[in-house]
């Protein structure tokens, strides 16, 4: 069983263990692989393990050995699953790896919005506090989430995370998703409209698929109050950035707090690099210690049941 590592490079650190993988086959890793470089490592692999390389039919027309592509994260849209379907080809992800970082991180965007605890240590240390003639020195105010609504696009494992913990903030949970999800705590299932016409922050929980590309975009952001905030860690291609930096811009959306954009890395022109209130960070809410080992140890697994003859994880 030849298996395939296509970019390594994207989850590693010295800790991570790939022994075990060795165990189930002839390995080969590679940290990085150029798109005109995929058919050519995997031609004759029956496994191969990937991050980010685009799969669909013009790779798999190519490569008659394949049978099984393993998904290192939660999200899969770089994989064309009708084309994977139509060659025999099964594909698992890893979906529970980063549930509660992943929250956590998207709970942690927001309060940088609300709280603004990194503006006022900069203006700590840049003396405005030193400079005060009072004991407080508010330069901006900052946001009372108590009794305030979430409203969750997309009621999975880390929407219901992140609603349990902004449940405990005090906030009022709604959820727009196409199935039902029972929680331990007050949430109500409502229509998508619903939601963004009584969210005063909208969190984005949903994977990326053709239906809801761009979902928030100029038509829908007007639906939404004034004034609301828009966080994002899931995927940049569930935002039109031009109209979100136009939302942002005229006030529509008070602030936007994301960890994904549309075109990653981030291009130098991305019209969102203009609006100061819109904090980005670098496509890192996944990135604990704990979920890289939970991830490659999933993967791993995944790839072993998939061997021994009964799939776990699939989504095709």
């Amino acid at each position: 069983m030849k298996i395939v590592v296509l970019d390594r490079s994207c989850l590693t650190a010295d800790y991570l263990d790939w022994s075990r993988l060795n165990e189930l086959g002839e390995v080969s890793i590679y940290d990085k692989t150029p798109r005109d470089k995929v058919v050519e490592r995997i031609r004759d692999a029956q496994i191969v393990l990937t991050n980010n390389a685009l799969m669909n039919e013009e790779v798999f027309s190519k490569c008659p050995e394949l049978k099984y592509i393993g998904v290192f994260s939660t999200g899969y849209n770089h994989i064309n699953l009708e084309d994977a379907k139509k060659y025999g080809i099964t594909v698992c992800n890893a979906p529970s790896y980063g549930t509660k970082i992943v929250a956590q991180n998207a709970i942690a965007l927001l309060l940088e919005v609300t709280n603004r605890v990194a503006k006022f240590n900069s203006d700590v240390r840049n003396g405005h506090w030193i400079e005060s003639s009072f004991a407080c020195a508010e330069s901006d105010p900052i946001i009372e989430l108590d009794n305030k609504t979430a409203g969750i696009i997309g009621f999975g494992r880390i929407g219901r995370q992140s609603a349990r913990i902004l449940s405990a903030i005090g906030m009022n949970i709604i959820y727009y998703d196409v199935f039902d999800a029972e929680t331990e705590y007050e949430s109500q299932k409502v229509e998508f409209n619903e939601l963004l016409e009584k969210s005063d922050v909208i969190f984005l929980h949903c994977p990326l698929n053709e239906e809801n590309r761009e979902i928030i975009n100029k038509e829908t952001i007007s639906r939404m109050k004034d004034g609301v905030i828009l966080v994002n860690n899931a995927r940049g291609g569930l935002i039109n950035d031009n109209d979100l930096a136009e939302a942002l811009k005229n006030g529509k959306i008070r602030a936007a707090a994301l960890d994904v954009v549309s075109k990653e890395p981030i291009s130098k022109d991305n019209p969102l690099l203009e609006c100061d209130n819109c904090i980005i960070t670098p496509h890192i809410s996944w990135s604990s210690n704990e979920a890289r080992i939970r991830m490659i140890e999933t993967a791993i697994d995944n790839v072993k049941n998939f061997i021994e003859g009964h799939p776990v994880n699939t989504v095709n």
